[in-house]
């Protein structure tokens, strides 16, 4: 069965980005974009809610040609890689996307069965209608040193806890990543 991992740049409050929808403050340097774009190699398939979607779609196909090596591998991994986009109100999706409009948790239960590798679920309320069904299986934090006091929480309330153990912690130069497998 695929591994479902929810992985996010969040602030120390627990916010992925600010009250205006912004994560400039996620601006990685060379070393932890280098790690997302390997680690973005692993995975299979990579499902997206419609915000990040558009915010993807928005910019990585169209790095600019001078942009650092760094990022026009990372638009080329995001392009060409298979993504699955939930959305009750897009009608069309492009760069290697499949689209769908309906029960997201049944669409998730079915693709993790379909395989053996990894996928990743970006967005957060895509990742909140998933949690209460104990589909993801880990958790990755990408702690930045900045508190906004606002904005959107990586984590919804909950209906019970979910219970997690540490199992990788890595630190870069301005970002702490922990990793957490779900019990």
């Amino acid at each position: 069965m695929r591994k479902l991992v929810y992985g996010f740049g969040v602030t120390v409050d627990g916010f992925i980005n600010d009250r205006d929808g912004k994560i400039d403050w996620t601006d990685p340097d060379e070393e932890l974009h280098q790690f997302h774009n390997d680690r973005y190699r692993e995975i299979e398939v990579s499902l997206h809610g419609r915000r990040l979607y558009e915010l993807m779609a928005d910019y990585w196909p169209d790095v600019p040609a001078d942009a650092p090596p760094i990022m026009r591998e990372f638009a080329e991994l995001w392009t060409s890689k298979p993504k699955v986009v939930f959305s009750r109100t897009l009608t069309e999706v492009g760069w290697n996307s499949t689209l769908v409009s309906d029960n997201a948790v049944e669409a998730v239960r079915r693709l993790k069965s379909e395989g053996d590798g990894i996928i990743e679920v970006g967005g957060a309320n895509l990742a909140a209608s998933l949690m209460p069904h104990h589909l993801i299986d880990e958790y990755q934090l990408f702690v930045s040193p900045i508190v906004l006091g606002g904005g959107t929480p990586m984590f919804p309330p909950l209906p019970a806890p979910i219970p997690l153990r540490l199992v990788e912690t890595k630190h870069f130069a301005q970002v702490v990543m922990m990793r957490y497998l779900a019990d």
